[in-house]
């Protein structure tokens, strides 16, 4: 006799150090009390988060498989076969919503290439939660990931998404590796033209968050330290 599938969860978790339940709603909780299978991006960050939220929950009845860059394309779908055995699956990311710059994304498309049911729960996305903060269209916009390290195509990057922005009204979004921060931003105030507004939107959710929109040469006469803070930044021309 077969199973009934199980349901594939995305199960969001916090941006940084902060209590779960100030972020994350009792459904996140619940879920994750009555689930024992996860793939996730590291077994030792989404033990943590879970460790967080449930404390009373058993850390030996968990069943963890790691997704990352690396991962083949052929190790995909095995890790769904808990579903298909009647069990439900939760994807956990290591930071934020799962399947949203993450890599999670490609379990979420296997689920639907064999019929297991995908639902989303809420939960906070650095990239909304920027938007929504920054003042800029929300209705038209585009999330870059990273952009070029070398320095020339950077620049050339950076004109191309201002250029866009400009011409269709729309807000260009992107990020950097937390170390490289100030550079990114020394590189935008190189670059971009003085009426173009830049939102920096940092360490989202924390008690440190920053959120602040101005114009290349305002921001040009103000000192802000980005290092190492997870930061999106927003371009609109």
């Amino acid at each position: 006799m077969d199973h009934p599938k199980g349901n594939l969860y995305l199960i969001p978790c916090t941006l940084g150090d902060v209590p779960p339940l100030a972020v994350l709603p009792i459904s996140v909780k619940t879920t994750i009390e009555r689930i024992n299978h996860y793939i996730v991006e590291h077994e030792k960050n989404a033990r943590r988060f879970i460790k967080s939220i449930s404390h009373d929950k058993k850390q030996s009845d968990l069943k963890f498989q790691e997704i990352n860059k690396f991962t083949r394309a052929e190790e995909i779908p095995s890790m769904l076969s808990p579903c298909l055995e009647g069990f439900d699956v939760g994807i956990i990311s290591d930071a934020g919503c799962p399947g949203v710059a993450d890599p999670g994304a490609r379990a979420v498309q296997a689920a639907h290439e064999n019929g297991i049911k995908v639902i989303p729960l809420v939960g906070p996305s650095s990239i909304l939660l920027a938007l929504m903060a920054s003042g800029f269209n929300g209705q038209n916009f585009a999330f870059n990931g990273y952009l070029p390290i070398d320095k020339h195509e950077r620049k050339a990057e950076l004109k191309r998404l201002e250029k866009l922005s400009t011409n269709l009204d729309q807000s260009q979004l992107f990020i950097e590796t937390p170390y490289r921060n100030n550079q990114m931003l020394e590189s935008l105030l190189e670059t971009l033209s003085p009426k173009t507004r830049i939102c920096l939107a940092c360490d989202l959710t924390l008690p440190t968050e920053y959120i602040k929109t101005a114009s290349v040469e305002h921001w040009k006469k103000r000192k802000v330290d980005l290092h190492k803070r997870p930061t999106l930044f927003i371009i609109h021309g």
